[in-house]
């Protein structure tokens, strides 16, 4: 049983979301999709380790999962017509007709995507029920991704799923004249499922590969679909950030802070054609908040070193990201920006205007940009302060360890 239970978790790990996203196709039901889904990888933990893994686990688990679903509906007197699951419970792609397109399966996510987007939702609801259904991110997570509680975002998420129900709304990528009123919220999801893989927010590691990669898929695939500046943007976004991978750790798995990185790791490939892509979106002319960030992104990744950084132009940036979409988030980098440029003096006075912002109130990454200014400007007494209140706000180990280490030097 051991043996095999790592590969199962692991297989859940990096496919589940996609598993999920299938059964909701074949079954029409987020929450019936769930339970099957469950079942599935129930069965899978008694069944593997007596007759082996099969050689296409996802096609196995989905089948099972389909007819674990039909039993429990049947069991119900709703579908008295099905069948009971196979004895042997061997199952693959040739057994199940629905399961043969494997391009269906691959765009299975970006179905429930739009539909979890469907305008009849709210916009943070369909951000929310999004990132937990098709993501797989906890409710903690999506919660700190948008610093509200985590009661409110469950709620919020019991709401969409109810709504979804009741209202028949269809599994399906819309047609392309619907396509652009559910962008929005879509490239939210695939900014944030990124964002939780490029700096987790809770947990062990820092970096969760398998969330960053599904993201880009899931760019590209958007683009493909919709060629739209934003689209172009956003990739390019995702693409510089995940350039600097290799560099943001060391061997330990410790943070390694932007102006300390070895610049030599840094993927030249993925940097040119997200730089190529953020020209692209600029050049059209309809660019929106993704392409500004690209852009920040890209001056960034285009500097020899920290010290050749042009922090005019990245404040110049900012500035027409908050006429774009004004955020204390936006507000708390550009004063980092300006401290880069002008000294940390200059950057706490901002700061501290932006602690009366009720979202940053409990934010760590303000408490941490205020200790790391202190700390500049050789003030460690209100350093230590803050790296402590930072240490006491994030659920992130390697971040405690990067805190901690700091502290441990002022001290």
């Amino acid at each position: 049983m051991t043996a095999i239970s790592q590969p199962i978790n692991d297989i859940y790990r990096t496919e589940s979301r996609r598993i999920l996203a299938t059964l909701v196709r074949l079954l029409g039901d987020i929450e019936l999709a769930e339970d099957a889904m469950q079942d599935a990888f129930n069965e899978a933990l008694n069944h593997w380790p007596v007759k082996g893994m099969p050689d296409n686990p996802r096609a196995w688990l989905i089948s099972t999962g389909r007819f674990k679903a039909i039993d429990r509906l049947r069991r119900q007197a709703k579908f008295s017509t099905y069948a009971e699951l196979p004895d042997d419970h061997q199952i693959d792609m040739q057994d199940d007709p629905a399961l043969q397109d494997e391009q269906s399966i691959v765009d299975d996510q970006l179905r429930l995507i739009f539909t979890c987007c469907h305008p009849a939702l709210s916009a943070e609801a369909r951000v929310a029920l999004t990132l937990r259904e098709v993501c797989g991110m906890s409710t903690e997570q999506i919660a700190s991704a948008f610093l509200q509680s985590t009661t409110t975002l469950a709620q919020r998420i019991v709401r969409a799923k109810s709504k979804i129900r009741q209202a028949g709304i269809p599994y399906e990528v819309p047609e392309q004249e619907d396509l652009p009123e559910r962008l929005d919220a879509v490239l939210q999801v695939i900014y944030l499922l990124f964002n939780e893989g490029y700096s987790a927010s809770s947990g062990e590691n820092l970096l969760r590969q398998e969330l960053s990669n599904e993201a880009i898929r899931l760019g590209k695939l958007l683009l493909s679909l919709l060629p739209n500046a934003e689209i172009q943007g956003l990739l390019g976004l995702m693409l510089l950030h995940e350039s600097r991978r290799h560099a943001r750790m060391d061997d330990d798995g410790d943070m390694i802070l932007l102006e300390e990185q070895n610049r030599a790791l840094w993927d030249k490939q993925l940097i040119e054609h997200g730089v190529a892509l953020v020209e692209q979106a600029l050049k059209s002319g309809e660019f929106g908040a993704y392409s500004l960030q690209a852009a920040i992104a890209a001056v960034h990744c285009e500097a020899e070193s920290a010290s050749d950084t042009d922090w005019a132009q990245i404040i110049l940036l900012y500035d027409k990201l908050l006429e774009l979409t004004p955020s204390p988030v936006i507000e708390l980098n550009r004063a980092v920006a300006i401290a880069m440029r002008d000294g940390p003096t200059d950057g706490l006075k901002l700061l501290h205007q932006l602690q009366q912002q009720p979202a940053l109130k409990n934010y760590y990454w303000l408490q941490s940009a205020k200790a790391d200014l202190y700390r500049r400007a050789g003030d460690k007494q209100n350093a230590l302060k803050h790296y402590q209140q930072a240490l006491g706000l994030t659920e992130q180990a390697a971040e405690q360890r990067f805190l901690k280490k700091r502290i441990a030097q002022l001290s």
